[in-house]
């Protein structure tokens, strides 16, 4: 074991003791030991063991723990602690500009114990509230974090979006080639491990092309795959100019999709196509987007011509979860409702953060009645466009509102969120979960599971149990459309309107700019199935106002 490991275990030590909070002189003892060792002429492994205790900035705490490691390769304190480290946190000492002591606020105070979360509350602009957290610093630890995660070789669909249509554009541009997209991206699947491309370039010219870009290719029967900068995986699947469509529809399905087609259609041999939909129409069906061939019952429904008329981002007429600089958004409730007003919604619903949500500025009670006087005024102004009296409230530990009935009822709507002690067996979630439901005030489940994808899996639920709950409460259910969360999982959207259970695809944005994340959110619920009348946020202002109206008589 050389000089470098042993200092960058002790190092390493002193961080985490400083993370923890533990024994600050211990800390400063081996940091100041690390700086020492990593500044030696002379390998240590080369001394006789009693030299070691001699070595100026050695004594003999610090020189047993060099011998257990040139002897056994481990250092057993520091193994303790990396056992005891979310592992999140070790990633974050990483990344550029996260000391110990902010790593150490961004755990004990922001309750964050991954990449993913801190990416998240830094665009929620959370770590501003802390001391030592400037903008330009939150700004350079953003960016250091995403640029982390694009080099681990999984991407959230938005991330990769626009790498993906360039990257086709200037291969047909610079090989004169065509180049289908194909694959789990053409399906809208919500993390991207690759991407694919159906082409009718020879292999061989592949190859050339990115050779010379010094990408890493490997060749495969079936495919070739190129590996960049950007360490995302290009999958090229050569193909005859006559089976181009073919090979398309067959890498735009899932596997139980095509088993069922083959065993009930199936693709002649000798036939050519210039589209895929030839292919549906060869067999009498109609013709199905690739975002819904991942279960086989579709086909079903394509045989009858009775597929969904999926909702389209143009059905979304309101923008509802939105967070303005009363809480922990960047812009104010007048710039976010003229935000979305230029962009042709009829309503906004203002839902920032509750009282317990301390991290975000959460709103108390006299906060509340000031920013509703502000909203009456503003909608005086700004007829007939209209915001809505909102609150994203905590579900507390307990499952209660962070509010009692006389404040929750000054709310034209509530979101109820868990955002706290995310760490919940499925008992203690369904708990907090099916009281929050219950409770008469609640209009809208937030982001159901707390999920952050790539990031964060989501708390254990019963989905079934919260979806029959939110039936008897008359409870919608959002769909989160941040990329990072797209909670409700699109897997459950087919289960929870089959029980008319109402669906709300919100942005959950904190800033103007970010109105467009629906998008998102449309595009999973696309996979789900689901239709603009099953969506909440595309009801008129005129609709959304009956159901608002409605839900008052719950009370």
């Amino acid at each position: 074991m050389d000089n470098s490991a042993i200092a960058d275990n002790f190092s390493m030590l002193a961080k985490l003791i400083d993370i923890h909070g533990d024994n600050s002189f211990k800390a400063k003892s081996y940091a100041n030991a690390a700086f020492a060792i990593d500044k030696l002429p002379a390998q240590l492994s080369a001394l006789p063991v009693d030299k070691i205790f001699s070595v100026k900035g050695i004594g003999e705490s610090i020189g047993k723990k060099i011998i257990e490691q040139l002897q056994t390769e481990r250092l057993h304190e520091l193994d303790a602690y990396i056992v005891k480290t979310p592992v999140g946190l070790l990633e974050m000492m990483k990344i550029k500009g996260l000391g110990p002591k902010k790593i150490a606020t961004i755990w004990k105070d922001l309750e964050i114990e991954s990449i993913g979360e801190l990416l998240y509350a830094c665009n929620e602009n959370r770590l501003l509230l802390y001391k030592g957290f400037g903008e330009k610093n939150q700004q350079s630890i953003k960016e250091a974090i995403e640029f982390f995660l694009n080099n681990q070789g999984s991407f959230l669909f938005a991330q990769i979006e626009d790498y993906a249509g360039n990257l086709t554009a200037l291969l047909e541009k610079d090989l004169s080639f065509t180049f289908l997209i194909t694959g789990d991206f053409r399906k809208h699947a919500e993390i991207i491990h690759k991407l694919e491309w159906v082409t009718d370039c020879e292999a061989a010219t592949l190859k050339k092309y990115f050779a010379d870009k010094d990408y890493t290719i490997d060749e495969q029967s079936e495919f070739l795959t190129a590996i960049g900068p950007e360490n995302c995986a290009l999958h090229f699947y050569c193909t005859p100019v006559g089976k181009l469509y073919e090979k398309l529809f067959e890498t735009s399905a899932s596997s139980a999709f095509l088993a069922e087609w083959k065993q009930h259609a199936g693709i002649p041999a000798e036939v050519s196509f210039s589209s895929e939909e030839e292919i549906f129409s060869l067999q009498n069906l109609s013709y199905i987007p690739p975002f819904l061939r991942e279960n086989a019952g579709i086909l079903s429904l394509a045989k009858i011509d009775q597929l969904p008329v999926v909702i389209q981002p143009e059905d979304i007429k309101g923008i509802i979860h939105t967070h303005s600089n009363w809480s922990d958004g960047s812009h104010t409730v007048e710039e976010m409702a003229k935000g979305a007003m230029e962009k042709g919604y009829e309503y906004l619903v203002i839902s920032d953060h509750s009282k317990s949500a301390f991290y975000a500025n959460g709103l108390f009670p006299d906060r509340i009645k000031a920013q509703h006087l502000l909203i009456d005024e503003l909608n005086s102004q700004l007829k007939p466009f209209k915001i809505f009296k909102s609150i994203e409230s905590d579900i507390l530990n307990d499952g209660s509102l962070d509010y009692d009935a006389a404040v929750l009822s000054t709310f034209d709507l509530v979101i109820a969120s868990v955002h706290s002690n995310l760490k919940m067996t499925e008992e203690k979630a369904m708990s907090r979960l099916l009281k929050a439901v219950a409770n008469p005030y609640t209009t809208i489940l937030g982001h159901m599971t707390g999920r952050l994808l790539l990031s964060r899996n989501g708390y254990p639920v019963n989905y079934d149990e919260i979806i029959e709950a939110c039936v008897h409460y008359k409870v919608a259910i959002e769909l989160n459309a941040h990329p990072r969360r797209l909670d409700l999982d699109w897997r459950l959207i087919e289960k929870a309107v089959s029980k008319n259970v109402l669906i709300s695809i919100n942005p959950d944005s904190h800033a103007v700019n970010k109105f467009s994340d629906v998008r998102y959110g449309v595009l999973a619920a696309q996979k789900g199935g689901l239709t603009k009348h099953q969506n909440l946020s595309s009801f008129s202002l005129l609709q959304f106002q009956d159901y608002v109206d409605n839900q008052k008589l719950k009370l």
